[in-house]
């Protein structure tokens, strides 16, 4: 072998080294959208460009990149793509050595907690001719931002829904009773005025006028009737005088009982609408008929007449129909008269059992004192278990003071009693968020529909889901961290300010939150106020705010903590 020609092969083997020694990849080839990564929907997603230029990419060989999000104590792999050069055969993205080439690839990692600190990183396996070619890894980005994630620290502080008392103080009561008349007479029978129903009112009558702190009397109706046949103008004076007679039967009583009640009077000459009313309840064989010149007919008159043309049918409506519109109806209106607050409260004070379920749960309306709301819903458990409101808002009390094992607990017991109560499946959704289980919330909140704060409840899980937009319609007008939270993660941040600013009972996080619409607008001096004010209301919240990225740009805030 001559000199010149081991030269050349010494020449071709140093070049064809070097040429792998120069397939290098720099961080200045790729473009990462966002940057820094940022958590949304419990998922981080990524895009990555990567752009390698002329004379970059050798011809022969095969590079696959593999992004991998790395934090202290772990890290994660997404999917890998694979590239090639132009004299490859293979089904991969080609990038040419001339022109170079660019690439596009899309990726997500399930968020956990440890990421907020973390670095984005893309490693290479490369080979030419099936040998492996070593290529450093590069950092492309820093992540995560995790403000989203607040969103269990923010349903905390959600409006709850309480389960409300019936309690009443007057409620409005009506008792009946009818007087029946023989056909075509009006005189009041004492075999009417001293049956069961009658009598029953009378004695009322007596007894509410003597009771009058208990209960007060309205007035007495009396409403006369005469059945639609006999023609209209004798029905007119027939019902007439049944309505006089029956009066001063009830003024007798009324004096009798010592009630100070009005009587109001009055009649229907042809009570149709009875009359319909009784046929349809009724199983006479033609009803359907005679409701069919019911409709057919307005005229009384012709109405009647086309009824008695059914011979038939109209015997069976004189046995069964018409004899029981031939009446008055005596209505005694009343009021009952509940317990005045102070006696509310003294008689929890001294006997709680004498009260009802739902005047125990009035009377934790009547105090603004935590404890002893507290204290009056569990003597309300106690003496109605079955009851489950009293356990609702317990657990309401327990999840506002963020004592969420024993929220849960009761919301449970509530829920044990009535699966269905929307309130209780609208505080169950929110103590789910509060534990990071959005899954488990979207159930709850599907059956809470009919609560007044469930709407406002989904807002978080709409948060949790990546959902701002939907999450800020639900939670508008709410002044809660929620809303304010939703309204940064869609870059208001002077609305999220405003909001922070009016949120009724302010947290710590109210305080972190705005350090963090601080940050984001680039004030320094209200990023180092609010995260003040945030560890001074809860320490643990110093650090997250050094791992926080949020906070990258104003260490001085961070490190003053």
């Amino acid at each position: 072998m001559s000199k010149s020609f081991r030269f050349v092969l010494f020449c071709a083997g140093i070049m064809m080294f070097a040429s792998c020694k120069n397939f290098q990849v720099k961080d200045e080839y790729f473009v990462v959208n966002p940057n820094p990564l940022e958590v949304q929907g419990g998922q981080v997603n990524y895009t990555v460009t990567g752009t390698f230029p002329s004379k970059t990419f050798i011809k022969k060989v095969v590079c696959t990149a593999t992004p991998e999000l790395r934090w202290e104590g772990g890290s994660v792999k997404g999917e890998p793509v694979t590239l090639q050069g132009e004299k490859i055969t293979g089904n991969n993205q080609v990038i040419e050595w001339k022109e170079g080439g660019k690439f596009t690839y899309n990726g997500n990692f399930k968020y956990q907690p440890e990421m907020a600190k973390s670095e984005l990183w893309v490693t290479f396996k490369a080979t030419k001719k099936g040998k492996a070619i070593e290529v450093e890894p590069v950092k492309i980005a820093d992540g995560v931002l995790s403000t989203a994630e607040l969103y269990a620290e923010t349903a905390k502080g959600a409006n709850t829904a309480g389960s409300k008392d019936a309690f009443q103080r007057i409620i409005k009561q009506a008792q009946d009773a009818n007087i029946m008349f023989v056909i075509q007479q009006a005189n009041v029978r004492s075999s009417e005025t001293n049956g069961d129903a009658v009598k029953a009112l009378k004695e009322s009558l007596k007894n509410f006028a003597a009771d009058t702190k208990n209960y007060a009397i309205e007035n007495v109706e009396v409403s006369a009737y005469a059945s639609p046949d006999g023609g209209v103008k004798l029905n007119d004076k027939l019902a007439a005088q049944r309505e006089k007679n029956a009066a001063q039967y009830v003024k007798g009583e009324v004096k009798k009982a010592k009630a100070d009640a009005a009587i109001e009077s009055k009649y229907t000459a042809q009570d149709w609408d009875g009359f319909k009313e009784l046929v349809q309840q009724s199983n006479l064989q033609d009803k359907d008929l005679i409701l069919r010149v019911l409709s057919m007919y307005n005229d009384p008159e012709k109405r009647e007449a086309e009824i008695k043309n059914l011979s038939a049918v109209y015997k069976d409506l004189a046995a069964e129909i018409l004899p029981q519109l031939r009446r008055a109806r005596l209505t005694l209106n009343y009021q009952i008269i509940g317990r005045s607050d102070e006696e509310i409260k003294e008689a929890y004070r001294t006997d709680a059992s004498v009260l009802s379920v739902d005047e125990l749960l009035y009377a934790a309306t009547l105090t603004e004192d935590k404890a002893q709301k507290k204290a009056i819903y569990t003597t309300a458990s106690k003496n109605y278990p079955n009851d489950y409101r009293a356990f609702n808002n317990l657990g309401e009390i327990a999840f506002k003071d963020l004592d969420l094992a024993t929220a849960e607990t009761n919301f449970k017991k509530a829920l044990a009693l009535n699966s269905s109560a929307p309130e209780v499946n609208t505080n169950m959704g929110l103590l789910c968020l509060a534990q990071n289980k959005p899954a488990d919330a979207a159930t709850y909140f599907a059956k809470g529909g009919q609560s007044s704060q469930n709407s406002e409840a989904l807002g978080n899980m709409y948060i949790a889901q990546g959902q701002y937009e939907r999450a800020l319609t639900a939670l508008k007008g709410s002044n809660t961290n929620g809303e304010a939270l939703a309204m940064i993660m869609t870059k208001d941040y002077a609305g999220a300010k405003r909001v922070l600013a009016a949120v009724k009972n302010p947290d710590g996080y109210t305080a972190y939150l705005a350090a963090v619409a601080a940050a984001r607008t680039n004030d320094a001096a209200a990023v180092a106020q609010n995260l003040k004010k945030a560890v001074g209301i809860d320490s643990s919240l110093k650090d997250k705010a050094k791992k926080d990225l949020e906070f990258a740009k104003f260490q001085d805030a961070v490190n003053a903590l």
